[in-house]
């Protein structure tokens, strides 16, 4: 990959993971690269895409990333969230697919890549998977759903705590409301919580309402069947916000899927890291 796209990029050595800009269009963003580790048995195999959680900034997903060493992986904060600014306006999801393809071109993937998707950023996934099919070898949906009237919500106590970015700008707030948002290990394990604490920088308020309002009325329902390629569906048996029959109806209307389930809330991929790594690892081996 071409990493002096990136400007300004600095080295996060505890991860690998090179943090740098792009400019694209009007749009500034953050963006971070982790190649594959050297004689991990990678060459020839494509990148893996990720779309982050909403509010997320990119170094929540850095602790799996560090644990897919095989895996070369491209991530954004998507504007609004960490520390990539808000747009203008409002945005609709192939808004965010069309920068993902222009992130990709500028680092100098032009074929296909692995597509991962976390909770909000797995709505993202099936969007840039529809809409760019071309470009997807393999896709990964976790702690997600098919959204819209598709989707089965979690307690709306639960979803009001979600619809603000309190949680990333205030730790404090993160810890009282962490046991009933996330479950799983965040319920009793303050250590869970501090890990979680320790990676979230929020964006700011208008891009989180511009991430909110770009799921208004989307739906992945209509278009499942045409989604061929093989999909791994991951989700915690404890998840507050997206129940886990939401993962077993994607699991079940998607042509070529696979479900894995985690003991675990809806944070397992920064809590299990590992234990996660190692199913998705084998997934995108399996090709």
């Amino acid at each position: 990959m071409k990493l002096d796209a990136l400007k300004d990029a600095t080295l996060d050595a505890a991860t690998g993971v090179h943090i740098g800009e792009m400019t694209i269009g009007e749009q500034r963003l953050r963006v971070g690269v982790r190649p594959a580790a050297r004689h991990s048995g990678a060459v020839g195999r494509p990148p893996m895409l990720l779309f982050n959680g909403i509010g997320a900034n990119l170094e929540l997903a850095a602790p799996l990333m560090a644990k897919l060493p095989g895996v070369a992986t491209i991530i954004f904060d998507v504007p609004g969230a960490g520390k990539s600014p808000a747009p203008r306006r409002p945005y609709r999801l192939s808004f965010l697919t069309d920068l993902a393809c222009e992130v990709l071109e500028r680092l100098g993937v032009t074929g296909p890549v692995d597509v991962m998707g976390v909770s909000w950023g797995g709505g993202l996934a099936q969007e840039f998977a529809i809409k760019h099919a071309d470009r997807v070898r393999r896709l990964i949906l976790a702690a997600t759903s098919m959204g819209g009237m598709a989707m089965v919500p979690g307690k709306p106590s639960v979803l009001m705590k979600m619809a603000s970015p309190k949680r990333y700008t205030e730790k404090g707030y993160m810890k009282r409301i962490a046991p009933e948002l996330y479950g799983g290990d965040l319920r009793d394990n303050p250590e869970a919580i501090k890990l979680f604490t320790d990676h979230a920088k929020g964006g700011d308020k208008r891009g989180y309402q511009y991430q909110l309002l770009a799921m208004l009325g989307w739906s992945s329902l209509p278009w499942l069947w045409r989604m061929r390629m093989p999909v791994l569906v991951l989700a915690g048996n404890d998840d507050p916000l997206i129940p886990l029959i939401n993962a077993r109806l994607h699991a079940l209307l998607l042509p070529n899927a696979t479900l894995h389930v985690f003991d675990d809330g809806h944070l397992f991929l920064l809590t299990r890291a590992a234990e996660t790594a190692e199913v998705i690892g084998d997934f995108l081996r399996a090709a």
